[in-house]
């Protein structure tokens, strides 16, 4: 069995667990505080607290892991990446007063204090700016620090920013883009049977997350407006043309579009005389 080191709750948690579902592996716990959950025949999910996940798999406690990067990186364990699944995306950021004449990452003075529960990031962050920071270690939410005299700075997560503006705070620096990856240990890949399950693993993964935001689109178009057909709907090497049973005027036209390009799509084909279409949602997409 290969252990996969997933999160024990929160966003990470679910997401990651949706993924997998939608990749085929079907999750089986025994109850909602197990530690333990089947995927299938040939995985089983350790459920962590994500901040333990890079850890666990350095010390080969778990095979695989699905955590932050932002975790991954303050860890500094070496640990390698197999895929971005796309959930999760954050940034880690520098944060002061808003009220204050701090405006970029380079106006910290020296000595300043920072409060994160990144320290590993922080320090590692500040000196390659040249700078020499006190890190003030905290266990979770940093951006009460300024305002109860704990740090002058904090350095958090941030997604849309609304919590900094919340707390009178304001972004002067990004340290790191983070997003949940798949991760393994130093050498799993090196047993053949190993490294065929962990590959199929992947590329069932890679298929959900390039079906994300994606549409199947079926349409009878004029036979002569093809054209104008594979102008609209280039699709991912062009439309699938099928020649519909009676043999007349229309032809059907199959195609993956993005889902951001429909509103469009479906005006451009109803202009040149489509008609009977049908748009799907796509679970996965294998190149």
């Amino acid at each position: 069995m290969i252990r996969i080191a997933l999160p024990n709750k929160g966003r990470l948690a679910d997401e990651a667990r949706q993924l997998l579902e939608q990749a085929g592996l079907t999750f089986d716990a025994r109850g909602d505080r197990a530690l333990q959950a089947s995927l299938g025949d040939d995985f089983l999910a350790l459920l962590v607290r994500s901040r333990d996940i890079p850890e666990f798999v350095a010390d080969g406690a778990a095979d695989l892991g699905i955590t932050g990067l932002d975790l991954i990186e303050e860890c500094g364990r070496p640990l390698d990446q197999l895929l971005d699944l796309g959930f999760g995306r954050c940034r880690l950021a520098v944060a002061a007063r808003d009220d204050s004449a701090i405006h970029t990452v380079d106006d910290v003075p020296a000595d300043a204090r920072v409060a994160t529960s990144f320290p590993g990031l922080t320090r590692r962050y500040f000196e390659t700016r040249g700078k020499t920071v006190f890190v003030v270690p905290v266990s979770g939410a940093a951006e009460n620090a300024p305002h109860l005299g704990v740090a002058d700075y904090i350095v958090d997560l941030v997604s849309t920013g609304s919590t900094l503006r919340m707390n009178g705070l304001v972004e002067i620096g990004t340290i790191l883009a983070s997003s949940a990856r798949l991760v393994a240990r130093h050498g799993l890949l090196e047993d053949a049977d190993t490294r065929r399950l962990v590959t199929e693993l992947v590329a069932a993964l890679e298929s959900v997350i390039r079906a994300r935001g994606k549409r199947y689109l079926m349409a009878n178009v004029p036979r002569d407006a093809l054209d104008s057909v594979k102008r609209i709907i280039p699709g991912l090497s062009g439309p699938t043309i099928v020649e519909v049973m009676d043999g007349g005027r229309f032809v059907a036209a199959h195609a993956v579009v993005d889902q951001r390009d429909l509103y469009r799509v479906i005006a451009e084909l109803r202009a040149i005389g489509g008609e009977g279409i049908l748009v799907t949602r796509i679970e996965r997409l294998m190149p």
